[in-house]
């Protein structure tokens, strides 16, 4: 069973940074994409990036983080990092770390103006 913990989540003003990670265990090997998804209240789960287990350099993002957002993987492949630059408002929500088909419980990230 792998499990995933995700952290580094807080409450910041606008147009701060904040870098999310997530750290499997459980497998041993980072062979599976990780992924970065998000819930704001009232909203449904949306996709904000996903970064190829044996290719690290090939990553993918949801239109609205596009340029701000950034998503990595270390040497192991065990953890996941997400740099969020010129954070705003509608950032605001929950982010879970999904890999493959297993998930996190969330970190909170909270924008005010």
């Amino acid at each position: 069973q792998v499990q995933l913990v995700e952290s580094g989540g807080g409450s910041v003003q606008a147009g701060s940074s904040l870098t999310l990670t997530c750290t499997a265990s459980g497998r041993t090997a980072g062979s599976y994409t990780m992924a970065w998804y998000r819930q704001a209240p009232g909203k449904e789960r949306e996709f904000v990036a996903a970064v190829q287990g044996r290719r690290r350099n090939v990553t993918e993002y949801g239109d609205s983080v596009k340029g701000r957002f950034t998503i990595s993987r270390d040497n192991t492949g065990m953890t996941a990092y997400l740099q969020m630059n010129s954070l705003n408002l509608d950032d605001t929500a929950i982010y879970y770390c999904r890999d493959n088909t297993f998930w996190g419980q969330g970190t909170q990230v909270t924008v005010s103006s």
